[in-house]
C-alpha cells in the first residue's frame, strides 16, 4: 500500500507530550481467501513528535484498502508501518477490531515506541 495519499501538518505543540485518538468505525477490506468484504473498526492512538496526520488524507488512505485482499494482522501492521514512517511519532498504537465472520471476532493490536 502506498502512503502517497497521506498528508501531515506541523504539531502545534511539539514541546508537550499529548495523545491523539482517531476512531474509524467503518473500515473495510477484502478477505484474501474468499474475496468477501471484511468490516471492522480501527482505533489509532499516537503521541506526535513534529508532525500530525491530516484526517481527510487518512480517510482516503484507508479507503484504498476496500478493494485489497489482506489479512487482519497484515492490514493492522501495514497501517502502523505507514503512519510511523510518515509521522515518526513518540508512540503509536493501531487496533483493528474486526466484525464476526463465522462466529469468530478478531482484534489485532500493533504498537510502536520511538527508540525501541
Amino acid at each position: 500500500m502506498s502512503n502517497s495519499t497521506l498528508d501531515t501538518f506541523p504539531n502545534p505543540r511539539p514541546e508537550r507530550r499529548y495523545s491523539i485518538a482517531i476512531h474509524c468505525p467503518e473500515f473495510t477490506s477484502l478477505c484474501p481467501k474468499t474475496g468477501l468484504p471484511d468490516f471492522g473498526e480501527l482505533r489509532i492512538t499516537y503521541v506526535p513528535d513534529a508532525r500530525c496526520v491530516e484526517l481527510k488524507s487518512l480517510k482516503y488512505y484507508l479507503i484504498e484498502f476496500r478493494n485489497r485482499g489482506i489479512f487482519y494482522e497484515a492490514v493492522t501492521n501495514q497501517i502502523l508501518d505507514d503512519l510511523v514512517s510518515l509521522l515518526d511519532p513518540h508512540e503509536m498504537t493501531v487496533v483493528g477490531d474486526f466484525s464476526a465472520r463465522g462466529g469468530i471476532t478478531t482484534s489485532v493490536t500493533a504498537t510502536h515506541k520511538k527508540g525501541q
